[in-house]
């Protein structure tokens, strides 16, 4: 158990709070900003943050008892600190307070997120039922809806107004599922979505739309400094997301998909938010598919209630390549993913076609790796098949 303790007070964690300390002055912000870096500023107060807080919440976690014990198809073998979230979180509104430029739809994707924050991190203290955190993912949709945050492609009409609202709905709480679903194993739901992040400001930064950037760049750096503490090969993490890290990020990341201005240029160009969440869509869409195809699964309440090992993770490493293998190769799609939109950003025509066949190959390949490649082991292993067959790292 010695391994899992964490002191707050280490040298680099000193000089890292000297350095939050003089980014959060105005002269340094001042600075920054009259360069054309705020995104560099942004990205290093958020990472500073997040770098010195978690160890904070990491003795608070314990102190109060928010610990996630082993039990079932949990994957950890021992206690552990929950409530990471708490410390990206509050590196991530910190960051955005302190640059204080928000437009309309900006301050509805933050009231709505920390809405989202704080029933997730009610769950992590205190269970609460599917029912009461689907409620409140209506009522965090309804408040983007309030402050413009919608899905707009549809004629200006009655009809056209609700299913738009409807869509959103659809969309936003589709993702924070699906990114809550993949907080299965250290480091892959905060390391995937500061990737999604990464890739929605580098194309806020293409377009000009700053405040997409404004909420997108203090993500990244809140990610990578909890990061830190939670995915380290070879380790067991010292702390997890929790609900409230997870769903928080699912939603704003949906909801920065919803408020960019995607389809002003050409239509092509909503698929860009797809390929950039390509992974958690591809996951969700892949296990409902198996699921109901193998009986599993054959009615909405089923879907929900259903819990398995078997998201892209989890196949991953069926495939014998342990979980720090299985969170890198999901990494890797998720640039590959990015860079698909970045280039489908500026294309049309063919250009764009060909980038979206592309991402389908991509998946459709994963997909067959996970299934097909997956069933040869089995295969193997029941015939009493080459020792080959089962080596790799396995699984912790």
């Amino acid at each position: 158990m010695s391994e899992q303790r964490l002191s707050w007070f280490s040298v680099d964690r000193i000089v890292v709070l000297i350095f939050v300390t003089f980014l959060a002055s105005s002269e340094a912000q001042e600075l920054l900003n009259q360069s054309g870096l705020r995104w560099a500023y942004l990205l290093l107060l958020s990472f500073g943050l997040a770098y010195v807080m978690t160890p904070i919440i990491y003795a608070m976690a314990h102190r109060f008892g928010a610990v996630d014990m082993p039990s079932g198809r949990k994957a950890h073998a021992v206690p552990t600190a929950l409530l990471g979230g708490v410390a990206l979180y509050l590196a991530f509104a910190a960051t955005l307070l302190r640059n204080f430029t928000f437009s309309q739809e900006l301050k509805g994707v933050a009231l709505a997120g920390s809405l989202i924050f704080l029933v997730g991190l009610i769950d992590d203290l205190r269970e609460l039922s599917a029912k009461v955190k689907l409620l409140a993912q209506l009522a965090a949709v309804g408040i983007l809806i309030h402050y413009g945050v919608v899905l707009s492609f549809l004629p200006p009409t009655a009809w056209g107004m609700a299913a738009e609202w409807a869509l959103t709905a659809f969309w936003v709480i589709g993702i924070t599922n699906a990114v809550n679903f993949l907080d299965g194993t250290d480091g892959l739901a905060a390391g995937s979505c500061g990737l999604n992040a990464l890739f929605f400001s580098l194309v806020a930064l293409q377009n000009d739309q700053l405040y997409m950037m404004f909420l997108t760049m203090p993500i990244v750096g809140a990610c990578l400094g909890f990061l830190l503490y939670n995915f380290r090969p070879g380790k067991r993490a010292w702390i997890f997301l929790g609900d409230a890290g997870s769903t928080f990020l699912g939603f704003t990341m949906a909801a920065v998909g919803v408020m960019g201005d995607w389809g002003s240029h050409h239509v092509v160009g909503l698929i860009v938010p797809v390929l950039i969440l390509g992974v958690p869509i591809f996951d969700m869409t892949f296990t409902t598919i198996m699921r109901v195809y193998g009986g599993q699964v054959r009615s909405i309440r089923q879907w929900l209630d259903f819990t398995g090992r078997d998201h892209i993770h989890h196949r991953l490493e069926d495939l014998r390549i342990g979980r720090v293998g299985s969170v890198l190769v999901v990494y890797i799609v998720t640039i590959w993913l990015g860079l698909s939109a970045l280039a489908l950003a500026g294309s049309t025509g063919m250009n764009a076609a060909l980038q979206v066949a592309q991402s389908v190959v991509v998946f459709l390949l994963l997909g067959f790796f996970m299934v097909f490649v997956r069933r040869q082991y089995s295969h193997l292993e029941g015939r009493g098949g080459p020792e080959h067959a089962a080596d790799g790292e396995s699984s912790p």
